[in-house]
């Protein structure tokens, strides 16, 4: 019972909210104890509170999932886990989450909120509106970068806003066109049902949707480590470089999603794939390195 409860909360879905510590790393305040701490509170309330709303999706979707090879194991769907017992879960969840919230900064706080409303909406409605529910969840993590921001009063660069959009909306077209994969429109997957929405795409539109986010992550990244703002802060140009791994990312993610038929759920396409993981851990040291080379240098007892 209490691993349903864990597979219920969806911990695996907290690495989305790592998107939450952008604003730390590209504000130059990664070895400031006190915004890490700040960080990581906002990265745990935001992610108790989705972990609640992922409940509530859940409860919403069972008869749904029932018919679903895959998602019919989920704890509510199943039945090993009741409705009521979702909901008590979900509100424990919550209030635990809210708890975190009032520790934070007012406008974190608030889009935190902010974040359950709308997702709430999603689950209930704006799931079921073509093209609509690709872009709540493109919003939601844009609202991580944001919280992340607010929570140690950071502006953020428009550029890598609007690389953030175009990642994310990568990501959930990727998920529908995944779903679509696996859904009814392929007479070799075995379903007699899918969710209504499905029906407003095909493959061939997600592709091309695929290929504009995609395009539009890489060069909105690009003119993100050269813009003017970006070089004065980090007095280098040398950021542009890292490029190359967004670039890698995306072209294995795909590969994986084309080539491999990998699952509906970016986050286990991302967590089972070493390719994308080392690439992962490789961009973050080259960002670290280029973004703080003058506190390692110091760090390291050499001098310029």
């Amino acid at each position: 019972m209490f691993f349903d409860y864990v597979r219920l909360a969806r911990i695996k879905q907290w690495l989305k909210n790592f998107f939450i510590f952008a604003p730390l790393i590209f504000s130059h305040h990664l070895l400031d104890f006190e915004k890490v701490k700040i960080e990581f509170i906002a990265f745990l309330s935001f992610s108790l509170v989705a972990s609640s709303i992922y409940v509530i999706n859940d409860i919403a979707d069972r008869e749904s999932d029932r018919a679903h090879p895959v998602k019919r194991n989920r704890p509510i769907a199943s039945g090993r886990v009741k409705v009521w017992q979702g909901l008590l879960f979900s509100i424990s969840l919550f209030v635990v989450g809210f708890a975190l919230v009032l520790q934070l900064p007012l406008k974190a706080g608030l889009l935190i909120i902010l974040y359950f409303l709308l997702m709430l909406l999603y689950s209930f409605k704006l799931k079921q509106i073509v093209l609509v529910d690709v872009f709540v969840i493109a919003i939601g993590f844009m609202f991580r970068v944001l919280v992340g921001a607010y929570a140690i009063n950071v502006v953020v660069s428009k550029w890598l806003f609007i690389t953030t959009l175009f990642l994310s909306l990568f990501l959930a077209i990727s998920k529908r066109r995944m779903e679509l994969y696996f859904s009814i429109q392929n007479p070799n997957s075995g379903l007699t049902e899918q969710r209504k929405v499905l029906d407003e795409y095909n493959i061939k539109f997600t592709d091309q949707m695929l290929g504009i986010a995609a395009g539009g992550a890489v060069i909105s990244y690009a003119l993100y480590t050269i813009s003017e703002r970006t070089v004065s802060l980090f007095k280098t140009e040398a950021l542009i470089y890292t490029t190359v791994f967004v670039l890698y990312g995306i072209f294995r993610y795909m590969y994986l999603i084309y080539q491999k038929k990998s699952g509906e759920n970016p986050t286990d396409v991302i967590l089972g794939d070493i390719g994308i993981i080392a690439n992962i851990f490789l961009w973050l040291i080259a960002c670290i390195v280029i973004i703080y080379r003058w506190q390692i240098l110091k760090f390291l007892g050499i001098e310029f």
